[in-house]
């Protein structure tokens, strides 16, 4: 009887740990369920924020049909008609991280317009580049806000403002000289979407500034039950996970 050569066996072995390895770069961390910003504000209307109808800064409630409940005290000096709805705010502001794509910044020969002229920004990538879109649409990010403070926010960066007072009133969110200061109990979450957006999709990059500031928020403020339900429910529809919302 022929003897059976060890060496094909074993050379498997050897390559087992590598093949794992590589399937573990490989495997997706961010969104990659759907590329519709419309469709992702569809789903978490409906399949996660159903039963928890409230604004991540200034936890403001709001009905079925996106009107506003404004808490007691909260007042706003611009974007009066927008500070009736609630709008998707992208924490991680769709500019900073939209920038880090070619067809956002120069453009690409497939952004002209029907009268021939071209165009770039968040209207080129969205319509050339499938990772933008799969960004853009990433359920993680996407958070109910009341529309005139998603407005005055637009696409800056966060830090601490103690000299400033609020611009909406009872509710703490501060604006100034581009920067913005969310309420205490919105930093936990804002650190946790932060820290996860640079995990899933490497081309986009942190400040070691901002870096820092999230760091110390995520460990200052611990993970709510609400944020483990929210997290459970993406999960659960777009197929990947948060890491670092840590549920007991």
């Amino acid at each position: 009887m022929k003897k059976l050569s060890l060496a094909p066996i074993l050379l498997l072995l050897l390559l087992i740990p590598a093949i794992c390895f590589a399937g573990t770069l490989n495997s997706k961390q961010g969104n990659k369920w759907n590329q519709s910003f419309n469709k992702a504000k569809r789903t978490l209307e409906r399949q996660v924020y159903f039963d928890h109808q409230e604004t991540i800064y200034c936890g403001a409630e709001y009905t079925g049909n996106k009107r506003v409940i404004h808490p007691q005290g909260f007042s706003t000096s611009k974007y009066s008609k927008r500070a009736n709805r609630i709008e998707w705010e992208h924490v991680v502001p769709a500019e900073n991280f939209g920038r880090t794509f070619t067809e956002w910044r120069d453009g690409d020969s497939k952004c002209v317009d029907k009268r021939g002229k071209p165009f770039k920004g968040r209207k080129c990538a969205e319509k050339v580049n499938t990772e933008y879109r799969y960004m853009q649409s990433d359920m993680y990010n996407l958070y109910p806000a009341i529309g005139a403070v998603n407005a005055m926010r637009q696409n800056y960066n966060f830090t601490m403002l103690p000299d400033e007072e609020s611009d909406f009133g009872s509710c703490s969110m501060k604006i100034e000289n581009r920067k913005a200061e969310p309420p205490v109990n919105s930093r936990g979450r804002i650190a946790r979407t932060y820290k996860y957006m640079e995990w899933a999709y490497p081309g986009y990059k942190m400040s070691k500034a901002q870096r820092k500031l999230m760091d110390a928020w995520d460990k200052m403020y611990p993970t709510s039950k609400w944020e483990c339900v929210r997290a459970k429910r993406i999960q659960d529809i777009q197929g990947n996970m948060n890491p670092f919302v840590v549920c007991e």
